[in-house]
């Protein structure tokens, strides 16, 4: 791995030490944050093989990967799913499954246990079964709820997620005290990024500073009261933060995503940036894509920034924030994250929180994905 003129070396020591596969972007949710694209169908006809996937999980060990997600979508809809997690168990990595639960029978739960899964990462979005149907666009809780239960019953360890937004951050405690009933050993309260759906529901998603104070307090409760039994992550939202996330520990660092269509990517929202060349496994070796494409050298390390970052104290903390939010919210990817208070661009997410607090802000409908178009099914009370 080569390393920056600074001399910095890169997280992980040039590895991709987590990598996602994103194994299809076909799903029975219809989430108003996704950051999956709408045309999703499209993607189903162009998924790699079952012995495509197995050649990327080989190079992908070859060249350092340990930590693996299955992601999607929702990755129970591909069948060969148990076979998947079987390879990449029997050559060394520890299995992931990222899932909504739609799909995870009794039967799914033992086949995948057997083929060796280590982990699973349930979202569940509210203990409230209508607010949690109409915020994912389908009739889904009781098959989360009976999820989270099936992998505990198997002895599985589980990171129960849920991505917060103005809409069901009041549900916290109650998704502690379920999840220390069944035995969960993490929980990941997610603010939403905005990106993708997500940014263009913005308004209607954030929840205002209050709230997210709010929250905390709950969520320091809970960790007083369980102590060790459960660990807690509670992820604040950038636009109420100074200074921007390290996002995936940097650019091109420690991090590979592979798409259901085999394009590598540094992180799953990348496509979003123009003049990037995104290629396939089909097309060139995957330790090439890692080392050497453009698109993982475009934005690796420090050599790439401008000021302010460049003279900036913090720039090996957090190297300059989120690429995809740089572009999305000023237009250039290479930009300062205007998450960060010292960025020219940062009046932007000052001037988004701020609306936070306004009266009426919710009589919008929040805007779902869906393959047949878009849906406005669901609006605040």
């Amino acid at each position: 791995m080569p390393k920056e003129s600074h001399g910095i070396s890169l997280d992980g020591q040039g590895q991709p030490l987590w990598l996602t596969l994103e194994l299809t972007y076909r799903c029975p949710l219809k989430c108003s944050w996704c950051n999956n694209p709408l045309n999703f169908k499209d993607y189903a006809k162009r998924e790699l093989s079952t012995q495509e996937w197995k050649d990327v999980l080989r190079d992908a060990r070859a060249l350092g990967a340990l930590q693996l997600g299955f992601s999607g979508g929702e990755p129970l809809e591909r069948d060969d799913l148990e076979e998947l997690v079987a390879y990449a168990d029997s050559i060394g990595f520890y299995t992931n499954l990222i899932t909504s639960g739609i799909g995870l029978t009794e039967q799914r739960m033992i086949a995948l246990k057997q083929a060796g899964l280590k982990q699973v990462q349930l979202s569940l979005q509210a203990m409230r079964p209508q607010l949690n149907d109409e915020l994912v666009g389908a009739k889904a809780h009781a098959h989360k709820l009976e999820a989270a239960r099936r992998i505990k019953a198997h002895g599985l360890p589980m990171v129960l997620n849920m991505p917060v937004g103005r809409q069901n951050i009041g549900e916290i405690d109650a998704v502690c005290e379920f999840a220390a009933d069944i035995g969960v050993e993490y929980i990941e309260f997610a603010n939403i990024q905005y990106y993708n759906w997500a940014l263009l529901n913005r308004d209607e998603l954030m929840p205002t500073l209050e709230q997210v104070r709010e929250a905390e307090a709950t969520i320091r409760r809970w960790r007083d009261k369980l102590g060790e039994r459960m660990t807690i992550y509670f992820v604040i939202p950038d636009y109420y933060e100074s200074r921007p996330k390290a996002c995936m520990n940097g650019w091109g660092a420690i991090h590979l995503t592979i798409a259901p269509d085999g394009v590598a990517m540094p992180c799953q929202e990348a496509r979003v940036i123009p003049g990037l060349v995104f290629e396939s496994v089909r097309e060139k070796p995957l330790s090439w894509l890692w080392h050497e494409s453009e698109l993982f050298r475009r934005y690796r390390g420090l050599d790439w920034m401008r000021e302010p970052c460049l003279s900036c104290s913090e720039k090996e903390k957090d190297f300059g924030g989120c690429r995809c939010q740089a572009f999305l919210l000023t237009g250039d990817a290479a930009n300062t994250d205007p998450a960060c208070s010292r960025s020219p661009h940062h009046h932007l997410v000052q001037q988004a929180a701020s609306q936070a607090t306004q009266p009426l802000r919710f009589r919008k409908p929040l805007i779902k994905r869906s393959g047949n178009g878009v849906s406005t099914a669901f609006m605040e009370d």
